[in-house]
């Protein structure tokens, strides 16, 4: 199986080592390409506007000067365009993707270029609080088994696995949970500064959210202590807006017609 890792918390990140360990578990064919620095909040951008440039850090590890997104491009359409990966790993993630957190995250982003190049992806995050030491060795337990057996489950088109491990010991791990994407209640932190100048400038600080989430989502499933998997979807389609319209827009016609 030949494995392509990216991440968006950059080249050296501690969490990229973790996921080369866990890969290696599983193929001796792995492939790197990461973004040389940290875009964490990068999201689903592509780099448009400014050249790409590729640093060669070792053999089938490449730094790049874009985004998530650009690196699982460049990946899978260049380097290794002769033949495509069988999938692509995104993480380990320093901090949570859960709920809402996956529409700004690059590390899920990376891992939904993957599956818009029809690559089967997963991206996968340790649930670390800020100032809290992360245990990476709880995910590098058992993350070999769980994408083991997601790669022998069928991924449909235009689907991710979002993997979140909570940052706890072996052993207060419960299990894993199969979860629907939660929703958080957010509390974006705008902070206004004054350089030596005399202007003001702000920094967008972190973000903090409220809520465990409803019995069944990815937040109620690590809060209560279990690895959580969530299966998404790129068809942003709302399938019960869509009857609604279909309803209106058909009765206008009618009465237009009469």
């Amino acid at each position: 199986m030949r494995i392509l890792l990216s991440n968006d918390d950059g080249i050296n990140a501690p969490g990229l080592k973790v996921l080369e360990a866990i890969a290696r578990q599983l193929s001796n064919d792995i492939w790197i390409v990461a973004p040389e620095l940290d875009q964490s909040g990068a999201s689903h951008s592509l780099t448009l506007r400014d050249p790409l440039r590729l640093r060669e850090v070792s053999d089938k590890t490449f730094a790049l000067s874009g985004t998530p997104t650009d690196c699982v491009l460049f990946g899978i359409n260049h380097l290794m365009k002769d033949q495509a990966p069988d999938l692509v790993l995104s993480g380990v993630n320093h901090g949570a993707n859960l709920a809402d957190d996956i529409t700004y995250s690059g590390t899920v982003a990376a891992a939904m270029e993957a599956s818009l190049l029809h690559v089967p992806s997963i991206a996968i995050s340790l649930c670390v609080a800020s100032g809290t030491p992360a245990i990476w060795t709880t995910a590098e337990h058992y993350l070999p088994g769980i994408i083991s057996n997601l790669t022998r489950c069928a991924m449909d088109p235009y689907t991710l696995m979002n993997i979140n491990v909570p940052n706890l010991p072996l052993d207060s791990i419960k299990g894993v949970q199969i979860t629907q994407q939660g929703q958080r209640v957010y509390q974006d932190q705008l902070h206004e500064c004054v350089d030596p100048r005399g202007k003001k400038y702000y920094w967008v600080g972190i973000v903090n959210h409220d809520g465990t989430g409803e019995p069944g989502t990815d937040l109620d499933a690590v809060s209560g202590g279990f690895i959580s998997i969530t299966p998404l979807s790129l068809n942003f389609t709302h399938e019960k807006s869509l009857k609604r319209l279909n309803q209106l827009f058909s009765k206008d016609k009618t009465d237009e017609a009469a």
